[in-house]
């Protein structure tokens, strides 16, 4: 199942599942290992229980010394309302770290009433543990974080919650800050210089505000206009006209025409939250208020040449029905989305032309037979974190490297989902896949996630087409509406 493929380039070798060398559209093995060396977390299929899983193995050329007893904890709700989800999450690390294989793996349930994830931590620490897999949650994250770290116990969290990174605790959920930084490293590349957000006021919508001002402190781009909105349509509506600026841009002697040109659509968007029925709602919420764009080309561009939209459901159905009208279209903006418009793209021709980010289903098809093979069910997204998180454990442990720099590699870890490296601070850097939303609907990959860690890379001629070329406004500092 697996073979050794030496890299003369840098005189070391790398391992690599051989039935799923190709699992990802614009995989490239080849240059992934001649880049650098990284330790393949990814699982492979074939034989019966007992054969087909490949325990992670690092792919430096140093042979692993004997480690001694370094044990490894993990910290799941096995108990309680989130047993059901923990159960899965502690079948996927057991498929990474079998039972009565290296290293040992010591189990403890944050369910228990009157504080479960304290006690566990206490626990894992008595058995000692070397590193501690888990918690699930955000607030158990910062009562584990807090008995470990006067041990010196790094923690590897399944949180989303970017708040909880510090150095010693990593998030290994994908946070919006992961999401957007991938885009505005994208829009960047392709010459976007000018960013906004129009987002919901709640805890997502903050969460990408402040993914965004932190990926343009670190693109080198100036502070992003980022405008938050109630949910009614009164309050979206005059919110993005301020963001917009179209007072200022449309000439005081237009009229206005009924026609819209944007983009393209005659009958309202339909934009359909994932986890809700009221599809029906969305839609005809989005054609109560016709369009009411010039399609006067004397219409200057607005103050930003990339959008950030947060939205689902109703709201976001809203805010395409503004943008319309405030003449923000695709031939002078980029409109960036989160992961979760995966899930019903095909609803959102009207936004033809935006990117959002998403890991590739090929590249998670080996652990998904693996999973379905040993446990007769699909394994859900939040169970590869886990698999991850102790595949990575596991490896480092039979080398005898379980501390902070070797987890903080700068090559990184090709996990189940593709790339990913734990930085210092606690954040995780994860390479995601950008696609572009087609004018029928649905997305289009068009800049393949990374097999390395690297400057950003041009976005690819067909991006480029489908839009005109960028316009340069000179933006006017603005204050974020009230």
């Amino acid at each position: 199942m697996v073979s050794q493929t030496s890299v003369s380039s840098v005189g070391r070798f790398a391992l690599h599942c051989r039935h799923e060398r190709a699992d990802g559209k614009g995989m490239n093995w080849k240059l992934a290992c001649m880049a650098s060396v990284f330790l393949a977390l990814g699982a492979c299929s074939g034989g019966d229980d007992s054969s087909s899983h490949i325990t992670p193995t690092s792919l430096s050329g140093n042979n692993a010394t004997s480690p001694g007893e370094q044990r490894i904890g993990l910290i799941l709700p096995l108990s309680g309302p989130l047993a059901r989800i923990g159960a899965r999450m502690h079948d996927a690390a057991r498929l990474a770290l079998p039972s009565g294989k290296m290293p040992p793996m010591d189990v403890f349930d944050s369910g228990v009433a009157g504080g479960g994830a304290t006690k566990a931590a206490s626990e894992a620490i008595a058995a000692g543990d070397r590193l501690v897999l888990g918690p699930l949650t955000a607030g158990e994250t910062a009562q584990v974080a807090e008995i470990l770290q006067g041990q010196n116990i790094p923690e590897l969290a399944f949180t989303s919650d970017v708040q909880q990174a510090r150095p010693g605790v990593w998030v290994m959920g994908v946070t919006p800050e992961q999401q957007v930084r991938r885009l505005v490293e994208a829009a960047v590349a392709e010459g976007r210089k000018h960013f906004a957000a129009f987002l919901p006021d709640n805890a997502l919508g903050h969460a990408l505000g402040e993914g965004l001002e932190v990926a343009c402190q670190e693109a080198n781009v100036e502070p992003p206009n980022v405008v938050f909105h109630a949910d009614s349509a009164e309050d979206i509506s005059q919110k993005m006209a301020t963001l917009s600026e179209i007072s200022t841009r449309r000439p005081q002697q237009d009229t206005l025409s009924p026609i819209d040109v944007s983009y393209g659509g005659e009958e309202g968007p339909s934009a359909i939250n994932p986890v809700s029925d009221s599809s029906d709602d969305a839609a005809s919420s989005s054609q109560k208020k016709p369009s009411t764009a010039a399609a006067n080309p004397s219409v200057t561009p607005p103050p930003f040449d990339a959008l950030l939209l947060g939205d689902t459901g109703i709201n976001l159905a809203r805010v395409i029905t503004e943008m319309k009208t405030d003449q923000v279209n695709s031939s002078t903006v980029r409109v960036l989305g989160p992961m979760l418009w995966r899930s019903f793209d095909g609803k959102l021709g009207d936004l033809h032309g935006a990117w959002y980010v998403a890991f590739g289903q090929k590249q998670r098809s080996g652990y998904v037979r693996q999973y379905q093979a040993m446990y007769h069910q699909a394994p859900s997204p939040v169970t590869d974190f886990a698999y991850d998180a102790a595949a990575l454990a596991g490896a480092l442990a039979r080398q005898d490297k379980l501390d902070t720099e070797n987890l903080t590699r700068s090559d990184g870890f090709i996990g189940v989902n593709g790339l990913f490296k734990l930085r210092t601070d606690g954040r995780v850097t994860r390479e995601l896949g950008i696609y572009q939303i087609l004018p029928g609907g649905g997305g289009q990959l068009i800049l393949p996630a990374s097999q390395m860690f690297h400057p950003a890379a041009s976005v690819p001629q067909k991006a480029k087409e489908a839009v005109s070329p960028v316009a340069s406004p000179k933006v006017k500092k603005s204050t974020t509406p009230s």
